[in-house]
């Protein structure tokens, strides 16, 4: 559903461009080819037509964007795979373990750090 919303999106996107294009700022464009004033379809006619297809193109092209937000695909299943595939690796918890020789062979001072979080002690 998502697909066939964003091709109506697509599509009102390209009719409203066309429309945009057709029409000239100074009232000119498509209108000022029907020269003529006795005519059914006249000048103030098209350019009327116009502007209430722009306004309602407008509108379906917001409305559509709006829809489509109520189906736009969740990544639920993407992300369901991934915490499988976590599992089946055996995630592990904790600190690392660092090697405690030195390249000699000796055993690696080791000293105690002390826990930030924890108020300093008075000396």
């Amino acid at each position: 559903m998502f697909i066939a919303i964003s091709i109506l999106i697509i599509i009102a996107s390209l009719l409203l461009t066309f429309v945009v294009l057709i029409q000239n700022s100074k009232g000119g464009g498509l209108a000022a080819n029907f020269a003529a004033g006795n005519q059914t379809f006249g000048v103030r006619q098209t350019a009327d037509f116009l502007e209430k297809a722009t306004w309602t193109l407008a509108i379906i092209i917001l409305a559509l964007c709006i829809l489509a937000t109520a189906f736009t695909p969740t990544r639920k299943q993407s992300d369901n795979a991934v915490l499988q595939k976590l599992e089946q690796t055996g995630t592990t918890t904790g600190a690392p373990e660092f090697p405690t020789t030195i390249p000699g062979g000796e055993a690696a001072p080791i000293e105690p750090v002390a826990d930030p979080a924890a108020p300093a002690e008075a000396e």
